[in-house]
């Protein structure tokens, strides 16, 4: 990468910096081993939901808590949370980084439990915006059940949608490398979705429902 494109990158990257309680969160993420989003990319989703009001969200992947706060500092006052992880200490550590942030505990819905499954008990339609930040290898199936909770205007997200350069790398061919190449390419030219790929993190992925 040219010198001039990576100082602006990074440059973008650190333009909003992060609430203490979040860089805490952060912190706690990355001791257990759940590798937080970058602030460019918590300031990204926080701006998404605050462009479509999101007050009903969903979030696979709880980590620690800071991609959710980014989330709910965008959300209205009367927006909820619903985040599903299967780590009973970054379910924890979350509520602990909500607590911390003056969330109220009904405003952040913690959910323990294998994502596929929890999902399948959602309302069809019934959210705003649906962040997908957990294993890769299941987002193909994360995906085609956040496409049916979505309302027509609803965001959808996937972080890690570049992986660390390899999906643009044509001679890695990987699996989850092969598994997110093949679904960006499919979202790409999906009709009834509006898509963009913006390299902030670690790569959003960024679609509209029609």
């Amino acid at each position: 990468m040219a010198a001039p494109k990576a100082s602006s990158i990074a440059y973008a990257e650190d333009f909003i910096s992060p609430h203490p309680v979040i860089e805490s969160a952060a912190r706690r993420g990355e001791e257990l081993g759940a590798t937080p989003i970058s602030s460019g990319a918590g300031a990204t989703l926080r701006m998404l939901a605050a462009a479509v009001q999101a007050r009903h969200v969903v979030e696979l992947g709880t980590g620690a808590g800071s991609s959710g706060l980014w989330l709910l500092q965008g959300m209205p006052r009367d927006g909820i949370l619903t985040t599903i992880d299967s780590d009973p200490e970054c379910q924890r550590a979350a509520k602990e980084a909500y607590a911390a942030a003056g969330i109220p505990s009904q405003r952040a819905r913690v959910i323990s439990g294998d994502a596929a499954s929890v999902l399948g008990r959602l309302t069809d339609g019934a959210y705003d915006l649906v962040l997908v930040d957990a294993d890769e290898d299941g987002y193909p199936v994360y995906v085609e059940a956040a496409l049916r909770l979505l309302r027509p205007g609803g965001v959808l997200v996937l972080h890690n949608m570049l992986l660390n350069g390899r999906v643009a790398d044509p001679a890695a061919r990987d699996e989850t490398t092969s598994t997110l190449r093949d679904l960006g390419k499919k979202l790409r030219d999906e009709e009834g979705l509006v898509p963009a790929l913006l390299p902030v993190g670690d790569g959003l992925l960024v679609a509209v429902r029609r």
